[in-house]
């Protein structure tokens, strides 16, 4: 299986993440994926950025171990996962996730559970810059959400 993560401050290219994994790949019956997109509020007020921080080494080692987690639950041909980090403006892209197999069940159900995760296990930290002037301006941390929580537990079951 073709698995590629990073972690960049960079935007991405998802429509060039997935020529690169599927090139020349005639197995590949289905690709799914997913692109999380900074939105231009945070519990219906306005941000002006969110800031995302990560623990560098330690991020890539969680998320590769949930890479495997999916490879050894589907039959997967491949994986790409591009996490941002530092400011992101609103409409910026933040994270992608891509799952290729032969069918679509095991793609769709790998970019599920990939994200689950993401959400709840990788070691990011959020804060948003809230608009307003330069000295109202101010960041607050973004507290992890229940619903997120619950939608990890239904893998322990799967």
């Amino acid at each position: 299986m073709t698995a590629i993560l990073r972690l960049q401050r960079e935007p991405f290219d998802a429509a060039g993440e997935v020529a690169a994994l599927t090139r020349g790949r005639a197995d590949i019956g289905a690709v799914v994926t997913f692109t999380g997109i900074c939105r231009a509020d945070e519990n219906g007020e306005p941000i002006t950025a969110l800031d995302l921080e990560h623990y560098p080494g330690m991020a890539e080692a969680e998320i590769g171990r949930h890479v495997e987690a999916a490879r050894a639950r589907w039959p997967l041909l491949g994986v790409t996962v591009i996490h941002r980090y530092g400011r992101i403006a609103p409409g910026e892209d933040i994270v992608l996730v891509v799952t290729a197999s032969s069918h679509r069940e095991a793609a769709f159900a790998a970019a599920e559970f990939l994200m689950d995760y993401l959400k709840t296990r990788a070691p990011f930290w959020k804060q948003v810059e809230k608009a307003g002037d330069e000295e109202a301006r101010a960041k607050t941390w973004i507290e992890a959400k229940s619903s997120d929580d619950s939608a990890v537990e239904r893998w322990k079951s799967a």
